[in-house]
C-alpha cells in the first residue's frame, strides 16, 4: 500500500469523527447566545462549522485501499487530536489576538485535558471563551474513554466485555464513536454528581459547572487565575477529591453499574492501585511537609492530600506551590504523575493498569528463570491464566509504551535546556514536562506566557505525544517519512 492509499483511508477516518465532533462543539456558541456576548457568536460558530465542512471534505475522499490496517487507525487517531486543536484555537486568535502559538498550545492543553495555560488573566475572558477552554477538556476526556476502551478490546489479555465488537476491522474511529454512544450516559450522570459537590462548598452555579467538567475530565482549567486557592475554600478542596478519583477510575466500571445495578468498584485491580498510591503517597507528602517544610499539621494534611490526589489522578488543580516544596517531595510527585490513574479513565500517565502489568511481567520472567526449560510457568493477570505466546507479545508492548514514555520525557527535557537556561532548577523542569506527558497540569513554575518559543513548541508536541501514549504519533510519523509495505 503506497502513501496515497495509505493516507486516503487516514483522512478519511479522520473525515468521520470530524463529523462525530461538529455538533457536540455547538454548545459554546450556546452559552453565547445566553449570556448576549453578541461579539462571541462568529468565533464560536467557526469551530463547529470547520469541524463540519472539513469533516465533509475529507470523508469524500475515494478510499484507494480496501485493507484497512492497525497502523491505519493509530494514524488517524494521532490526526484527530492535531485537527481538534488547530480548528479549536481559532477562538483565542479571533477574539483575544493571541499567536497562533500561544492559541495552539491553550487548545491543545484543552483537548488532552492538561491544566497548563498561556493566559494571565482568564477570569476578563467571555463566558464562552472561557467555557470553551473547560468544555474542550470534558470532549477530550470522553474521547479518551472512548479511544482507550476500543483499543483495550483489542488486547488478548482482555476479556470480551459490553464494548466488544463482533468484527474484525482495525477501523478504531467508528468502533471510538459506538463505544462513546454506550457510554455517555454515565458519563454525564458523572458530571452532573461532580457539579452537584461543588455547589455543597457554596461556589456560584457557573463556577460549580466548570469545576465539575473540569474536575470529571480530569482537566484542571478553571475560570480564575491563582488556581484552587482563589476560592479559599478547604470545603471544595475535600469535595473535589473524590470527583478527581471518580475521574481517575474506569468507566467501565460505573457503566457496569449503569447498567446491571452492581457495584463492583473494589473489584477492580486499578481501583485497588489507585486508592493504595492516594493513601500512601498522601501519607509521604505530608511527611514531607510537616518534617521538611515545617507546615502546620493541618496544612500539612491539607496540601498533602489534595496534591497527592491531583498527582496520580492528572487533574491540574492545586492548593499549593510545588516550586516551594523540597527537591525530594517534588520528584516523589513526579514518579506519581508519570504513573497517572486507571486505563480506560479520563487521566494521563502510562496508567496503572501497565504498571499493574509490568510488575507482574518482571516477577514472571525472573520466576522463568529459576526452572528448566521444558518446565511452563503461567501468567496470570485479570484472574486469568494467560498462555505464553499472548502473555510474552503484549508484556513487550506494554514495555515499550513506557520506555518510550521515559525517553520522550528526556528527549524533551534536554531540548528545553539547549535553548534555555531555566532558573528554576531541572527538577522543576522535569516536574513540567512530565506533567505535559501525562497530561496532568500541575506546575512547578516553568511553564508561563513568558517562557520561549521553542518551549511552548516542546510542550504542545509532549501533550500531544502524551495524551495519545505515544504509539499512534510513532505509526503516523513512520508512514509519513518512510512510508509503507
Amino acid at each position: 500500500m503506497g502513501r496515497i492509499q495509505y493516507f486516503s483511508t487516514v483522512f478519511g477516518e479522520l473525515g468521520g469523527m470530524l463529523l462525530f465532533v461538529s455538533p457536540l462543539t455547538l454548545v459554546p456558541l450556546a452559552v453565547a447566545l445566553i449570556f448576549q456576548e453578541w461579539q462571541m457568536i462568529l468565533p464560536m460558530a467557526t469551530v463547529p462549522a470547520l469541524f463540519f465542512v472539513l469533516g465533509i471534505l475529507l470523508n469524500h475522499i475515494p478510499r484507494l485501499g480496501r485493507e484497512i490496517r492497525l497502523s491505519s487507525a493509530y494514524s488517524s487517531v494521532a490526526l484527530v487530536w492535531l485537527a481538534f486543536a488547530l480548528v479549536s484555537c481559532i477562538p483565542f486568535i479571533l477574539y483575544s489576538g493571541m499567536t497562533f502559538t500561544d492559541a495552539f498550545f491553550e487548545a491543545m492543553a484543552g483537548w488532552t485535558g492538561t491544566g497548563f495555560t498561556l493566559l494571565s488573566a482568564p477570569q476578563d475572558l467571555p463566558r464562552s471563551l472561557a467555557f470553551w477552554r473547560v468544555y474542550m477538556q470534558w470532549i477530550g476526556g470522553f474521547g479518551v474513554i472512548a479511544l482507550t476502551i476500543t483499543v483495550a478490546n483489542r488486547s488478548a489479555l482482555f476479556q470480551p466485555s459490553y464494548f466488544r465488537s463482533d468484527s474484525r476491522s482495525e477501523r478504531i474511529l467508528p468502533n471510538v464513536i459506538s463505544t462513546g454512544r454506550q457510554i455517555w450516559a454515565s458519563y454525564i450522570v458523572l458530571t452532573l454528581l461532580a457539579i452537584g459537590l461543588v455547589l455543597m462548598a457554596r461556589i456560584p452555579l457557573w463556577d460549580a459547572i466548570n469545576l465539575g467538567l473540569s474536575g470529571i475530565s480530569t482537566g484542571g482549567f478553571i475560570p480564575h487565575p491563582g488556581g484552587i486557592l482563589y476560592y479559599h475554600s478547604a470545603l471544595l478542596e475535600a469535595l473535589l477529591i473524590p470527583v478527581m478519583v471518580i475521574g481517575s477510575t474506569p468507566f467501565l466500571i460505573w457503566y457496569t453499574m449503569y447498567r446491571k445495578r452492581k457495584i463492583s468498584l473494589f473489584s477492580d485491580e486499578q481501583v485497588k492501585l489507585l486508592l493504595t498510591f492516594i493513601i500512601f503517597g498522601a501519607l509521604i507528602v505530608i511527611g514531607d511537609l510537616y518534617f521538611l517544610e515545617h507546615y502546620t499539621v493541618s496544612e500539612a494534611i491539607r496540601q498533602g492530600l489534595f496534591m497527592t490526589t491531583a498527582a496520580v489522578s492528572t487533574t491540574g488543580f492545586q492548593n499549593g506551590n510545588i516550586h516551594l516544596y523540597a527537591s525530594v517531595t517534588v520528584i516523589f510527585l513526579t514518579m506519581l504523575v508519570f504513573i497517572g490513574g486507571s486505563s480506560g479513565s479520563t487521566a494521563g500517565g502510562v496508567k496503572l493498569s501497565r504498571i499493574a502489568l509490568g510488575y507482574r511481567g518482571i516477577i514472571w520472567w525472573f520466576r522463568r528463570a529459576f526452572v528448566r526449560g521444558k518446565v511452563l510457568v503461567p501468567f496470570k493477570f485479570g484472574g486469568h491464566t494467560i498462555s505464553n505466546k499472548v502473555a510474552e507479545p503484549e508484556l513487550a508492548k506494554n514495555m515499550l509504551v513506557i520506555i518510550l514514555a521515559v525517553l520522550t520525557v528526556v528527549v524533551a527535557t534536554l531540548i528545553i535546556l539547549q535553548f534555555h537556561l531555566i532558573s528554576i532548577g531541572v527538577t522543576g523542569l522535569v516536574f513540567d514536562i512530565v506533567s505535559a506527558f501525562s497530561s496532568c497540569g500541575l506546575s512547578a513554575g516553568y511553564v508561563s506566557p513568558t517562557m520561549p518559543f521553542v518551549s511552548k513548541w516542546v510542550f504542545i508536541i509532549v501533550m500531544w505525544i502524551g495524551r495519545l501514549e505515544v504509539i499512534p504519533v510513532i505509526v503516523m510519523l513512520m508512514a509519513l517519512f518512510r512510508g509503507t509495505d
